[in-house]
């Protein structure tokens, strides 16, 4: 069984920066690909970006140039860091992959960004 935990989340300034952490705990898993997704409230949830097989990064284009994805295999864990934080950020970010052919998702962790 894995379970993927995201954490990082806060309230910042417009400008500001944040990292999130998705963490994978449990049985031997790798983050291979993976996707960050964001919710607003009363929206549709969006992806964000992600790692792709072979190891590619992607970022939708709302946040490509700002949000910058990274991971850690030996910690079992990828990084959102976001940069330039603008209030259209605000959402609940939440992380997903797969452990074979059984879908993943965190718990979420919020982001608030004030002007």
């Amino acid at each position: 069984q894995v379970q993927l935990v995201e954490s990082g989340g806060a309230s910042v300034q417009a400008g500001g920066s944040l990292t999130l952490s998705c963490a994978a705990s449990g049985s031997i898993f790798r983050f291979d690909t993976m996707g960050w997704y964001r919710q607003a409230p009363g929206k549709q949830r969006d992806l964000v970006g992600g790692i792709l097989e072979g190891g590619s990064f992607y970022y939708a284009d709302s946040v490509r140039g700002r949000f910058t994805i990274s991971r850690d295999n030996a910690k079992n864990t990828v990084y959102l860091q976001m940069n330039s934080l603008k209030p259209e950020d605000t959402a609940v970010y939440y992380c997903n992959s797969y452990y074979g052919f059984q879908e993943l998702w965190g718990q979420g962790t919020l982001v608030a960004v004030s002007s």
